[in-house]
Protein backbone atom coordinates (compact mmCIF):
# COMPACT_ATOMS: atom_id res chain seq x y z
CA UNK A 1 0.00 0.00 0.00
CA UNK A 2 1.35 3.39 -1.03
CA UNK A 3 1.45 5.98 1.73
CA UNK A 4 -0.42 9.21 1.08
CA UNK A 5 1.66 12.38 0.98
CA UNK A 6 1.72 14.36 4.21
CA UNK A 7 -0.43 17.46 4.58
CA UNK A 8 2.72 19.56 4.17
CA UNK A 9 3.61 17.84 0.88
CA UNK A 10 0.03 18.15 -0.37
CA UNK A 11 0.14 21.88 0.31
CA UNK A 12 3.44 22.22 -1.55
CA UNK A 13 2.08 20.16 -4.45
CA UNK A 14 -1.06 22.29 -4.59
CA UNK A 15 0.98 25.50 -4.54
CA UNK A 16 3.11 24.23 -7.43
CA UNK A 17 0.15 23.00 -9.41
CA UNK A 18 -2.02 26.08 -8.92
CA UNK A 19 0.12 29.10 -8.07
CA UNK A 20 2.91 28.31 -10.52
CA UNK A 21 0.52 27.63 -13.41
CA UNK A 22 -2.19 30.25 -12.76
CA UNK A 23 -0.13 32.81 -10.88
CA UNK A 24 0.33 33.44 -7.17
CA UNK A 25 -1.95 36.48 -7.03
CA UNK A 26 -4.65 34.72 -9.05
CA UNK A 27 -4.66 31.70 -6.73
CA UNK A 28 -6.55 32.29 -3.46
CA UNK A 29 -5.51 30.42 -0.34
CA UNK A 30 -8.87 28.64 -0.14
CA UNK A 31 -8.29 27.12 -3.59
CA UNK A 32 -4.90 25.80 -2.48
CA UNK A 33 -6.43 24.44 0.73
CA UNK A 34 -9.19 22.69 -1.21
CA UNK A 35 -6.72 21.13 -3.67
CA UNK A 36 -4.52 19.94 -0.78
CA UNK A 37 -7.55 18.81 1.25
CA UNK A 38 -6.34 20.50 4.43
CA UNK A 39 -7.71 23.02 6.90
CA UNK A 40 -6.40 26.61 7.10
CA UNK A 41 -4.77 25.85 10.45
CA UNK A 42 -2.57 23.24 8.74
CA UNK A 43 -1.20 25.80 6.29
CA UNK A 44 -0.49 28.28 9.06
CA UNK A 45 1.11 25.63 11.28
CA UNK A 46 3.52 24.53 8.54
CA UNK A 47 4.22 27.76 6.65
CA UNK A 48 2.86 30.70 8.62
CA UNK A 49 0.95 32.16 5.66
CA UNK A 50 0.54 31.95 1.88
CA UNK A 51 3.86 33.66 1.25
CA UNK A 52 5.63 31.15 3.49
CA UNK A 53 4.06 28.35 1.45
CA UNK A 54 5.18 29.94 -1.83
CA UNK A 55 8.72 30.45 -0.51
CA UNK A 56 8.93 26.81 0.59
CA UNK A 57 7.50 25.63 -2.74
CA UNK A 58 10.18 27.66 -4.54
CA UNK A 59 12.90 26.17 -2.33
CA UNK A 60 11.67 22.64 -3.02
CA UNK A 61 11.50 23.43 -6.71
CA UNK A 62 15.07 24.77 -6.71
CA UNK A 63 16.31 21.60 -5.01
CA UNK A 64 14.67 19.46 -7.69
CA UNK A 65 16.03 21.67 -10.48
CA UNK A 66 19.51 21.56 -8.96
CA UNK A 67 19.39 17.75 -8.85
CA UNK A 68 18.23 17.42 -12.47
CA UNK A 69 20.85 19.88 -13.65
CA UNK A 70 23.62 18.09 -11.74
CA UNK A 71 22.58 14.75 -13.25
CA UNK A 72 23.02 16.22 -16.74
CA UNK A 73 26.37 17.80 -15.81
CA UNK A 74 27.56 14.45 -14.43
CA UNK A 75 26.44 12.64 -17.59
CA UNK A 76 28.30 15.03 -19.91
CA UNK A 77 31.74 13.90 -21.07
CA UNK A 78 33.44 17.14 -22.16
CA UNK A 79 33.82 20.53 -20.48
CA UNK A 80 31.69 22.18 -23.18
CA UNK A 81 28.94 19.56 -22.82
CA UNK A 82 28.94 20.13 -19.05
CA UNK A 83 28.52 23.87 -19.62
CA UNK A 84 25.67 23.23 -22.07
CA UNK A 85 24.03 20.66 -19.75
CA UNK A 86 21.64 23.32 -18.48
CA UNK A 87 19.56 22.84 -21.66
CA UNK A 88 19.14 19.05 -21.46
CA UNK A 89 18.49 19.60 -17.75
CA UNK A 90 15.63 21.92 -18.63
CA UNK A 91 14.14 19.22 -20.86
CA UNK A 92 14.57 16.63 -18.11
CA UNK A 93 13.00 18.93 -15.52
CA UNK A 94 10.00 19.70 -17.71
CA UNK A 95 9.31 15.97 -18.09
CA UNK A 96 9.24 15.49 -14.30
CA UNK A 97 6.54 16.14 -11.72
CA UNK A 98 6.96 19.93 -11.52
CA UNK A 99 4.20 21.91 -13.17
CA UNK A 100 4.44 25.47 -14.42
CA UNK A 101 3.79 27.40 -17.60
CA UNK A 102 7.40 28.56 -17.56
CA UNK A 103 9.89 29.38 -14.79
CA UNK A 104 8.18 29.61 -11.40
CA UNK A 105 10.92 31.92 -10.14
CA UNK A 106 10.50 34.37 -13.03
CA UNK A 107 6.74 34.17 -12.67
CA UNK A 108 6.79 34.96 -8.95
CA UNK A 109 9.38 37.72 -9.49
CA UNK A 110 7.16 39.31 -12.15
CA UNK A 111 4.22 39.27 -9.73
CA UNK A 112 6.27 40.64 -6.82
CA UNK A 113 7.73 44.07 -7.62
CA UNK A 114 8.44 44.64 -3.89
CA UNK A 115 9.06 41.20 -2.39
CA UNK A 116 9.57 40.67 1.30
CA UNK A 117 13.08 39.79 2.43
CA UNK A 118 12.12 36.10 2.69
CA UNK A 119 10.67 35.97 -0.81
CA UNK A 120 13.53 38.02 -2.25
CA UNK A 121 16.04 35.55 -0.78
CA UNK A 122 14.18 32.61 -2.33
CA UNK A 123 14.09 34.32 -5.72
CA UNK A 124 17.76 35.32 -5.58
CA UNK A 125 18.81 31.77 -4.69
CA UNK A 126 17.71 30.60 -8.14
CA UNK A 127 19.71 33.33 -9.90
CA UNK A 128 22.74 32.68 -7.70
CA UNK A 129 22.69 28.95 -8.45
CA UNK A 130 22.39 29.64 -12.18
CA UNK A 131 25.22 32.18 -12.40
CA UNK A 132 27.57 30.41 -9.96
CA UNK A 133 27.27 27.01 -11.61
CA UNK A 134 27.56 28.41 -15.13
CA UNK A 135 30.65 30.36 -14.03
CA UNK A 136 32.20 27.28 -12.47
CA UNK A 137 31.50 25.22 -15.61
CA UNK A 138 32.74 27.99 -17.93
CA UNK A 139 36.22 28.22 -16.38
CA UNK A 140 37.58 25.02 -18.01
CA UNK A 141 36.11 26.07 -21.37
CA UNK A 142 37.14 29.74 -21.65
CA UNK A 143 39.39 30.43 -18.67
CA UNK A 144 38.85 32.45 -15.54
CA UNK A 145 39.03 35.81 -17.30
CA UNK A 146 36.04 35.17 -19.58
CA UNK A 147 34.03 32.80 -17.37
CA UNK A 148 31.89 35.40 -15.58
CA UNK A 149 30.89 37.23 -18.75
CA UNK A 150 30.07 33.96 -20.50
CA UNK A 151 28.04 32.75 -17.52
CA UNK A 152 25.98 35.93 -17.59
CA UNK A 153 25.37 35.66 -21.35
CA UNK A 154 24.33 32.01 -21.01
CA UNK A 155 21.95 32.94 -18.17
CA UNK A 156 20.44 35.57 -20.46
CA UNK A 157 19.94 32.97 -23.20
CA UNK A 158 18.33 30.55 -20.75
CA UNK A 159 16.02 33.28 -19.44
CA UNK A 160 15.00 34.05 -23.02
CA UNK A 161 14.27 30.37 -23.59
CA UNK A 162 12.08 30.28 -20.49
CA UNK A 163 10.21 33.37 -21.64
CA UNK A 164 9.69 32.03 -25.17
CA UNK A 165 8.27 28.80 -23.75
CA UNK A 166 5.19 30.87 -22.83
CA UNK A 167 4.58 31.76 -26.44
CA UNK A 168 5.92 28.85 -28.48
CA UNK A 169 3.85 26.02 -29.88
CA UNK A 170 6.83 23.69 -29.40
CA UNK A 171 8.78 24.36 -26.18
CA UNK A 172 11.23 21.55 -27.03
CA UNK A 173 12.24 23.44 -30.18
CA UNK A 174 12.76 26.58 -28.10
CA UNK A 175 15.09 24.65 -25.78
CA UNK A 176 16.96 23.18 -28.77
CA UNK A 177 17.34 26.65 -30.32
CA UNK A 178 18.61 28.04 -27.01
CA UNK A 179 21.09 25.16 -26.80
CA UNK A 180 22.36 25.89 -30.33
CA UNK A 181 22.64 29.63 -29.61
CA UNK A 182 24.54 28.98 -26.40
CA UNK A 183 26.91 26.60 -28.20
CA UNK A 184 27.67 29.30 -30.78
CA UNK A 185 28.38 31.86 -28.05
CA UNK A 186 30.59 29.42 -26.13
CA UNK A 187 32.59 28.52 -29.24
CA UNK A 188 33.02 32.18 -30.24
CA UNK A 189 34.19 33.06 -26.73
CA UNK A 190 36.58 30.11 -26.64
CA UNK A 191 38.10 31.15 -30.00
CA UNK A 192 38.56 34.74 -28.82
CA UNK A 193 40.44 33.54 -25.72
CA UNK A 194 42.77 31.17 -27.57
CA UNK A 195 46.29 32.65 -27.71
Amino acid sequence: MVAQPSARERLLDAAEHLAFTQGVAATPVDVILKQANVAPATLYAHFGNKEGLIVEALRRRLTRWDQDWQLEVDAATTAQEKLLAVFPALSRYRSGPATARWCAFLSVAAESPHPSQLLDEALRSDTELLIERLHELAVPVVGIGEAQGLAERLALILTGVLGMMLRAADPDKVIADGHATAKTIIEATAVSTTP
